[in-house]
C-alpha cells in the first residue's frame, strides 16, 4: 500500500458543532453538517470539506473503476451548453423551469446541463463514421444543475450535485440491450462496494424518453421516491410505474342507468354516506385541463388520482386542475355531479379499474342527481386507459397478486434504453456493413454521486453519528489523543507507523479540547476504528474501538498497528 499522510484535526478545515443546523429536515443534512462535510452556501447549493470531499472522492473512485470495467471510456463534457441541440430534441421546453437557461453578452442562449444526451450524442456523430467504431460507452464524472423549487434535505435535493451519466452507442437493438445489461451488472457491482442497501425497480422514462426503465433506489425515510415491494416474488417497482392490466367484466343483467336524487353530496364521502354505499361502489371524476383542453380522469371513488401519473402521461403537455371560471364557461359540467356518461366534448381516461362492464355510482351532470348501475363500456366509452390511482399499501403484485408493500426510497442510479429518440432528433447515423447508413440507438445511464454520499449517511448513521462503510470513509482509523502530552505523543508516533504501512490516520491532536469532546467528534465523524491513547498511555496500551458495533479492546500498539495493517 502507499504511503498516506495523517491527516491532523489540528490543522483541518472543519469544525464541528454540538446542534442541528435550524433548516436541516433529514438526518444526513444534520450529521454531515455537524460533523464538518459540507457547508450551505446557498440554498440547494453546497461547498464540501476536506472530509467530505474525500468521502466524495472515493465515491468517484468505485464509479469509475467499475464503469471502466466494463470497456466504458471517460470523457468531460462542458456544462455550459448551447440551445440548440436541446431545441431539436424539444428538451429545451419540456424540462420548463428546473432548466437553468442563460444568455451571453452577444444574446446567445445558453444552458446549465442537467443531462447530456444530445451533446454525447453529438459528440459520437463528429467522431464515429462507421459500424467499426462502435460500440461505445462513454461516461463522465461531473457536475449537473436543476433549478429545484424548493431544495432540501440537504445534498439530497440539490440545485447542483454530481453525476456520473454514461451513454451506450450501437447500431442494433440487441447491442443497445448488451450495453444496458453491462450498466445494469457494473451498478450492482458500485452500490455492492458502497455497502448501500438498494433495490432495482421498474421505472418510468420520464422527459428522458426511451422503453426500458430502471431505478436503483436506496431505502430511506428520507426518500422522495415510493417504491413497491412484493414479499412472495422478484416484483419491485416505483410507484408510478406499476400497471395493471385491464379485465372487463360481464355486465349482463345490470339494469339500465337510472337518476336518482342525491341532494347535497358533491363529494365522495358525503354521497356515499347518503346511500349507505362503500366509497369503492362509486365513480370519482376529476377535471384537469391539459394545455388548455378539459379532460376527466376516472378512478374509483375509495381511490385519490396521483397527478404525478397523470401528468406523466401527458408530458411535455400542461396539466392544471379546471378552475372555478372554468366551471361558469361550461355550464354543461356541474362540479361535483360530473358522470362520464354524455359529456361533451372531453376527453375521457380512466383507471384500468374502471374496467367496461364494471357498474358505477357516478354523478349525472345535473346538480344534486347522480346515476346508477352506469356501465363502463354500455353508457360511455374510456378514451383511453391510464394507470393514474396512487397505489397503496396491500394493492396485488401485477405479477403475483400478492399484497404489496410500501417503502420510501433515495434514487441513487437509473438507467434507460433510450433508443433512437435522441439520433433521430440529431440525424446520426454511420455506414453500415452494407455501405449504406445505419442509424445509430442509444442508452442513458446515470449514478448520483453525491447523492450516494448523502444515501450511506442516512443508511448507516446511528444515534452517535455517521458510520462509513471501510472503502467510502474519509480514513481508516480516527486515532484520538485523550490530551496529556505523553497520550499525545504516543497518538502521532502510532499514527505516523500506520500511515506508513498504507493506512489512511485522522488523528485527533487539537490541544484545549477536552478527552470528552474528542470522543463525542469521533463518533459523529464516523471512521470505522477509532484508536484512543488515553489512560494507559504509559504502558504503550490503546483502546481500539469498532465504530459500527462499538465492541472495544485494550491493546500494545504494536498489537494495534498490526490488526490494522492485517
Amino acid at each position: 500500500m502507499a504511503n498516506a499522510p495523517v491527516q491532523r484535526m489540528s490543522q483541518l478545515m472543519a469544525k464541528t458543532l454540538r446542534d442541528d443546523p435550524a433548516d436541516a429536515e433529514v438526518l444526513s443534512h444534520k450529521l454531515l453538517v455537524r460533523a464538518g462535510y459540507v457547508r450551505r452556501t446557498a440554498a440547494g447549493i453546497w461547498t464540501w470539506l476536506p472530509l467530505g470531499k474525500k468521502v466524495l472522492a472515493n465515491v468517484e473512485r468505485i464509479v469509475r473503476e467499475e464503469m471502466d470495467a466494463i470497456g466504458a471510456q471517460e470523457v468531460l463534457l462542458p456544462a455550459l451548453l448551447p440551445r440548440e441541440p436541446y431545441e431539436a430534441t424539444g428538451r429545451w421546453d419540456e424540462y420548463g423551469a428546473e432548466l437553468f437557461r442563460l444568455q451571453d453578452r452577444k444574446g446567445g442562449d445558453y444552458l446549465l446541463g442537467p443531462t447530456h444526451e444530445e451533446i454525447f450524442t453529438l459528440l459520437v456523430k463528429d467522431q464515429a463514421s462507421s459500424y467499426k467504431d462502435l460500440p461505445v460507452i462513454l461516461y463522465q464524472i461531473q457536475t449537473k444543475f436543476r433549478d429545484e423549487a424548493r431544495p432540501r434535505a440537504g445534498i439530497l435535493r440539490g440545485r447542483e450535485f454530481l453525476m456520473k451519466d454514461s451513454y451506450s452507442f450501437d447500431t442494433e437493438d440487441e447491442g443497445l440491450a448488451k450495453s444496458y445489461a453491462l450498466h445494469r451488472e457494473a451498478y450492482q457491482r458500485i452500490f455492492a462496494r458502497l455497502g448501500l442497501d438498494y433495490r432495482i425497480c421498474a421505472a418510468t422514462a420520464g422527459a428522458m424518453g426511451g422503453s426500458k426503465s430502471e431505478e436503483f433506489l436506496a431505502p430511506a425515510e428520507a426518500g422522495e421516491d415510493t417504491f413497491a415491494d412484493c414479499p412472495n416474488c422478484d416484483f419491485a417497482a416505483n410507484t408510478e410505474a406499476i400497471t395493471y392490466e385491464l379485465k372487463p367484466v360481464d355486465a349482463t343483467g345490470v339494469p339500465a342507468a337510472e337518476d336518482i336524487p342525491t341532494p347535497a353530496t358533491p363529494t365522495i364521502e358525503t354521497l356515499a354516506a347518503h346511500l349507505g354505499v362503500p366509497a369503492s361502489a362509486t365513480l370519482k371524476n376529476l377535471l384537469v385541463k391539459v394545455d388548455g383542453e378539459i379532460v376527466a380522469v376516472g378512478v374509483p371513488g375509495d381511490r385519490e388520482v396521483d397527478m404525478g401519473k397523470v401528468e406523466a402521461h401527458f408530458a411535455p403537455a400542461t396539466v392544471e386542475m379546471v378552475s372555478e371560471e372554468d366551471f361558469a364557461t361550461r355550464t354543461d359540467l356541474v362540479r361535483g355531479y360530473v358522470g362520464p356518461q354524455g359529456l361533451d366534448k372531453v376527453k375521457y381516461i380512466a383507471d384500468p379499474r374502471v374496467a367496461p362492464g364494471t357498474a358505477w355510482i357516478t354523478g349525472a351532470n345535473k346538480a344534486d342527481t347522480h346515476a346508477k348501475n352506469v356501465v363502463a363500456g354500455r353508457d360511455f366509452e374510456v378514451d383511453e386507459y391510464v394507470d393514474v390511482v396512487v397505489v397503496q399499501e396491500g394493492d396485488p403484485c401485477p405479477k403475483c397478486g400478492t399484497g404489496l408493500k410500501l417503502d420510501r426510497a433515495i434514487e441513487i442510479g437509473h438507467i434507460f434504453q433510450l433508443g433512437r429518440k435522441y439520433t433521430d432528433a440529431l440525424k446520426l447515423d454511420v455506414l453500415g456493413q452494407n455501405g449504406k447508413p445505419v442509424r445509430v440507438t442509444m442508452g442513458s445511464y446515470g449514478v448520483g454521486v453525491s447523492r450516494a454520499v448523502a444515501a450511506l449517511a442516512e443508511q448507516t448513521a446511528d444515534d452517535k453519528g455517521l458510520c462509513w462503510p471501510q472503502e467510502v470513509a474519509p480514513a481508516d482509523v480516527h486515532v484520538v489523543a485523550a490530551g496529556k502530552a505523553l497520550q499525545t505523543e504516543l497518538a502521532l508516533d502510532v499514527s505516523e507507523q500506520l500511515a506508513a504501512a498504507g493506512v489512511r490516520v485522522l488523528v485527533d491532536d487539537r490541544a484545549g479540547v477536552s478527552p470528552g469532546v474528542k470522543f463525542t467528534d469521533a463518533e459523529l465523524i464516523g471512521v470505522p476504528w477509532i484508536l484512543v491513547a488515553g489512560r494507559r498511555a504509559a504502558e504503550g496500551v490503546l483502546e481500539l474501538k469498532n465504530r459500527r458495533t462499538g465492541e472495544r479492546e485494550e491493546l500494545p500498539a504494536a498489537e494495534a498497528i498490526t490488526r490494522l495493517t492485517a
